[in-house]
């Protein structure tokens, strides 16, 4: 009796796990330094996906008995795993991270003005004599590196403050909302908090701020308060006006395509009426970090050096007017 069927669902499961292992070297090869200095939760998803690829190829080989029965649950359980399978694959694919390019590695080396530290979920970079009492915890947009903000962010631990990039599960903000807690707790020597994210990761910042504001939200309520919010081309996912009592600094760029200028004004209705709106003429969205172009972007009318002083020194005008 023939054996097609049985052949072609080994061709398949074949392919498919060659597919997964061509995915995790392409993922390797094209982002490895995003892979190694993000949050490890990818590069354990990436291992999984190989082992998977490798186990479906090893059972594709084998020579196992014909089943005797072969029904249609039989079928549709192999048909749900293949579509599994390849969902997974795509959404590893997806989740490959923007690694960091010039000039923020080298803004990640300790000298005799900033020492920065890394470690598996974050990445901290302080005034080598000593942190005031204002500092600043930041998010990253969806799939940078966190290293990407280290140039940007740097001029803030030049002038006194400790910065925090926080590492996210899978580079995903909403998986890291329980981050600003951690971090708040494990600093006892501040005293207030400016929370800021880029893109995705401000929306996310604006949660974390609105729940601990000082004005009785937060889970924790024994820890130092957010004093501010700052939005790299970004804005709150609802209406944050009527709740949140700190000063808000939205820094945008006028050639952004994803965080566009008609989004950030009408962002306006969702923020305190004090909120200040910092535009850079000709700035892009990809511009607020160094990780390459991004898809759906402008192009920038600005050089990213020009782009990058200008959201350096927005930045930190914002956070020293806060200083105790």
């Amino acid at each position: 009796m023939s054996n097609t069927p049985r052949d072609a669902w080994q061709w398949i499961t074949a392919s498919l796990g060659a597919l997964a292992i061509v995915v995790v070297a392409w993922a390797c090869l094209t982002s490895w330094g995003g892979v190694v200095h993000g949050h490890p939760a990818y590069a354990v998803l990436l291992g999984v996906t190989a082992v998977g690829g490798v186990a479906a190829i090893w059972l594709s080989l084998r020579r196992r008995k014909r089943a005797r029965r072969s029904g249609a649950w039989r079928v549709t359980g192999r048909i749900a795993l293949i579509a599994l399978g390849l969902a997974w694959i795509a959404v590893t694919a997806w989740l490959r991270p923007y690694s960091a390019i010039e000039p923020a590695l080298p803004a990640m080396q300790s000298d005799g003005v900033a020492t920065v530290t890394e470690t598996g979920t974050q990445i901290v970079i302080e005034p080598t004599g000593g942190a005031d009492a204002t500092a600043v915890f930041f998010q990253p947009g969806a799939l940078v590196d966190p290293r990407a903000y280290a140039a940007v962010l740097r001029p803030l631990a030049e002038a006194g403050h400790r910065v925090v990039i926080t590492k996210q599960p899978f580079g995903i903000a909403f998986f890291a909302l329980g981050a600003f807690d951690a971090t708040r707790t494990q600093y006892g020597d501040v005293n207030g908090w400016v929370i800021g994210g880029h893109s995705l990761g401000g929306t996310v910042a604006a949660i974390q701020a609105d729940g601990a504001d000082g004005n009785g939200g937060g889970s924790d309520t024994d820890a130092a308060p957010a004093v501010g919010l700052l939005f790299f081309a970004s804005y709150p996912a609802g209406d944050i006006s009527d709740t949140l009592v700190v000063p808000v600094e939205s820094i945008s760029g006028s050639r952004d395509g994803l965080a566009t200028p008609e989004k950030i004004d009408a962002s306006r209705a969702d923020l305190p009426a004090d909120t200040n709106f910092t535009v850079i003429e000709g700035g892009s969205h990809a511009q607020f970090g160094d990780y390459g172009p991004q898809v759906g972007d402008n192009e920038p009318e600005i050089s990213d050096d020009d782009a990058r002083g200008q959201i350096s020194a927005a930045s930190v005008a914002f956070v020293d007017a806060l200083v105790d």
